[in-house]
């Protein structure tokens, strides 16, 4: 069995380490989330990262329950959906998703996206804050979130996320965001790391460096966001696909190749504007 990497997480009494590969349920059917992570957790996965508002925590929490997989050496990951922001809403969602992952403790909870319409998410932290120091949570962070809204919570809680799930892939390299990460100590992770199957899986500068290799196109993409070291959670509900995705450790991306990748940035976003999203404010 391949040993994922893991990447620590800082917490005020520590740190707590995430797999640096994890498997995301992002637009996977309820029918189909069962048996993708089943397969997942038989291929090696150890991350799982799901959402309140993909609809399958229930689901994500069943495959747990039923694999031979010790669900205690799962990391887990669900997030808080914008309609739920505000302090004591937060804990009463929190609850409800624990309830339908049937878990006692949480790995990592995150605020989906900063909402600024809501402009709520600075009393939504405050009760994430509480939730970790209860023990609840191992770890908390954020989605989407852009330098100023993690500058706010910096400057009105003195503490900024473990970490920021955001869009990034060949196509949106997001460099200005991850540079603020690495100078205060945020982890990146990587949604759609390949840009929801577009055009990148068949841009001819990733296919020759793919074939360098003898991988694939979206192998050597996630080969990239490992070694920019982000975690990143591809998505598949295609076993060939889900082995795939997680056989990219057998080989290493040159310095230039590396470079090369982050060159195609086209400052390209396939979802919303964090700074526009308002849904369910």
């Amino acid at each position: 069995m391949t040993a994922v990497p893991t990447i620590p997480l800082k917490t005020p009494t520590g740190s707590v380490d995430i797999p640096q590969l994890g498997f995301g349920v992002w637009q996977v059917e309820t029918g189909d989330a069962v048996p993708a992570v089943t397969k997942a957790l038989e291929v090696g996965y150890r991350h799982v990262d799901t959402a309140a508002a993909y609809g399958n925590e229930e689901q994500v929490g069943r495959a747990l329950a039923q694999s031979d997989v010790d669900a205690a050496d799962v990391f887990v990951t669900t997030k808080l959906w914008n309609d739920r922001q505000g302090f004591d809403s937060t804990l009463a969602a929190f609850d409800e998703s624990m309830g339908k992952l049937g878990l006692e403790t949480l790995d990592l909870y995150l605020i989906h996206w900063p909402v600024p319409k809501k402009d709520a998410f600075v009393d939504t932290w405050k009760a994430f804050q509480k939730l970790r120091d209860e023990g609840r949570v191992r770890a908390i962070g954020v989605c989407n979130f852009q330098v100023p809204h993690l500058q706010r919570l910096l400057d009105e809680t003195g503490e900024l996320p473990a970490i920021n799930q955001i869009e990034l892939h060949p196509h949106l390299v997001q460099q200005e965001l991850r540079d603020f990460h690495v100078e205060h100590g945020i982890v990146t992770e990587d949604w759609s790391p390949l840009a929801s199957g577009g055009d990148v899986l068949t841009d001819d500068t990733i296919a020759g460096i793919a074939k360098a290799h003898d991988v694939t196109p979206a192998q050597a993409i996630l080969r990239w966001h490992l070694q920019l070291g982000s975690v990143v959670i591809p998505k598949s509900v295609t076993p060939s696909r889900i082995e795939e995705n997680f056989d990219v450790f057998g080989f290493e991306l040159t310095d230039d190749e590396v470079a090369t990748i982050t060159a195609l940035d086209k400052h390209h976003r396939t979802g919303p504007d964090p700074d526009e999203f308002n849904l369910g404010a």
